[in-house]
């Protein structure tokens, strides 16, 4: 009877290696497979009361919003409790200390830093935060970041704006402007000042007295969506309303800038005008003209991602809130997105629900919809919803 050939060293060593690709390849899929992977690899706080993961190339086990390194899904092991990863023979991680209950997660903790900025005298450095965090600053920025949407010098410049306002709208008396500059927790009038037009719009004592000194030039035509408001301040568009009647367009300009001066456009304001209605019927040639954008910093920072969003395409509230980094923001998202007082030039409905369906528009669905068929013909080749990872 003929017998086979034993097995020489080196096909025993290729069969090894196939065995071991397998392994992994399947382990990879039972992780990538699991509803688990995706909370690591949000990095979601939210989940750590949930499960922990393992790491079998380090021996070391996590909270699902550890930030060190992704490890590969083939060598990742989920556990409902800390202690079954412990039996089974792994390490706690130092970093995120998935042992120790009493360690809050990071959305816990940074809810903490965001009090003590909000209450602080002084606006806290990087370092501060980062110390009474116990984390470097690098790792603080990125973890605030991710809860937040912000820097931290972002959030507390917020914070002391929204401080400076409502201080400034109880000031009665001109003396009281020096207070809230300093009640706001700026350093001196002198950096309130450098930086009023970024915090405010304008001067705090114009901002204290509803506008007044300050003029806007405004001027109401028609355009394909029908009556249209543009109105500028000396550092930009500060406004683009649509609707269907002209009257209530100044009257809602009137109730943003209650005591402004509001004046009829000169020939240069004309010139604007004219490219704001002409963007509006082509938006693919883009608008050169300076903004005058205010809102929160939250606000600030969606309506930039909103700039980002090109011609023809379309994001949902959710896509657009995981794009910024929070995806448990969506409703936020939305409000920002209600709150833009720049049609079209802040893209705003470029934003629709989850399953593609168009709602949520302040000036109208129609004229929602309208844009959207209008910008799909414009830009035949770009995708109708453009996903963010």
């Amino acid at each position: 009877m003929k017998q086979s050939a034993p097995s020489t060293p080196r096909s025993t060593s290729a069969a090894r290696t196939s065995n071991a690709a397998a392994l992994a390849a399947n382990r990879a899929q039972q992780t990538l497979a699991d509803p688990r992977w995706a909370d690591v690899q949000g990095r979601h706080a939210a989940a750590d009361s949930r499960f922990v993961y393992a790491v079998r190339s380090t021996g070391i086990f996590c909270r699902p919003s550890c930030s060190s390194r992704l490890a590969k899904p083939e060598n990742v092991r989920f556990f409902d409790t800390a202690a079954q990863a412990q039996a089974a023979g792994y390490r706690a991680c130092k970093r995120c200390q998935p042992d120790n209950p009493a360690k809050p997660s990071h959305a816990a903790l940074v809810a903490q830093l965001c009090g003590w900025i909000a209450t602080a005298e002084e606006e806290p450095s990087l370092a501060e935060l980062a110390e009474r965090a116990g984390m470097s600053p690098f790792h603080l920025q990125r973890v605030f970041k991710a809860a937040v949407g912000v820097s931290p010098k972002a959030y507390a410049k917020a914070q002391r704006r929204q401080r400076l306002q409502t201080a400034l709208g109880d000031a009665q008396e001109a003396p009281r402007v020096i207070d809230a500059i300093f009640d706001a927790g700026f350093a001196s009038t002198a950096q309130l000042y450098r930086d009023s037009q970024a915090v405010l719009g304008m001067t705090p004592r114009q901002y204290r007295t509803g506008g007044v000194a300050q003029q806007i030039r405004f001027g109401v035509a028609e355009c394909s969506l029908g009556p249209i408001l543009v109105a500028a301040t000396a550092q930009g568009i500060c406004a683009i309303l649509l609707g269907d009647d002209a009257d209530a367009l100044v009257q809602d300009l009137q109730q943003r800038f209650p005591k402004a001066q509001l004046a009829g456009g000169d020939a240069d304001f004309e010139r604007w005008m004219a490219q704001v209605i002409g963007f509006v019927d082509e938006p693919t040639r883009g608008l050169a003209l300076p903004l005058d954008v205010r809102g929160t910093a939250f606000q600030q920072q969606v309506w930039q991602a909103l700039r980002l969003i090109p011609v023809g395409s379309t994001v949902s509230y959710s896509e657009l809130a995981r794009k910024l980094g929070m995806p448990q923001a969506s409703r936020a998202v939305a409000g920002a997105c209600a709150a833009n007082a720049l049609a079209v030039a802040i893209p705003c409905h470029r934003v629709v629900r989850n399953d593609g369906g168009i709602s949520g528009y302040r000036w109208g669905v129609e004229r929602k919809r309208a844009l959207l068929q209008h910008e799909a013909e414009l830009a035949p080749q770009a995708p109708r919803v453009a996903r963010h990872g």
